[in-house]
């Protein structure tokens, strides 16, 4: 079954961000929740509630949510609200440290937390990733009946 997943993260760690969806896309799979910076500026101009609009719609027709953890993804409201709709909504919901894979400058940093308990958590750079994601993400689409 081909499965649309929303990736929550940081926009900080779009270019660790865009390591995992690339792996996900080449794969030929749909992935939500990636907007180019000058769009997002637009939308955070019209204020909170544009962003949950944009939210709400990226998140429309998902059926997994993978929450990619970097330095700074627990300080983000927004991945807060994508976290809660997610659940609200009964996507399945699954963590990846991306913290580890290198920035544009060729850095790694430090991971921030996990996401919330009762959910599995993955490690990109030492779980096999690029060939294990889209198992990680059919198990968490079956445990929440999806």
């Amino acid at each position: 079954m081909a499965r649309k997943v929303f990736f929550s993260f940081k926009y900080k760690d779009v270019s660790r961000a865009m390591v995992v969806r690339n792996s996900w896309v080449t794969q030929g799979k749909q992935a939500a929740g990636f907007v180019d910076a000058a769009d997002f500026e637009k939308i955070k101009r019209q204020g909170d509630q544009a962003i949950k609009r944009w939210i709400d719609s990226q998140l429309n027709g998902t059926s997994v949510t993978v929450v990619l953890v970097g330095q700074h993804t627990c300080s983000s409201r927004w991945v807060k609200y994508e976290i809660e709709k997610s659940i609200e909504i009964g996507n399945g919901l699954l963590g990846i440290d991306i913290s580890k894979i290198k920035d544009l400058q060729g850095n790694t940093s430090e991971r921030c937390g996990e996401i919330p308990k009762g959910y599995k958590f993955y490690l990109w750079n030492k779980d096999d990733s690029y060939n294990n994601m889209g198992d990680w993400i059919e198990s968490a689409a079956r445990a929440a009946g999806r």
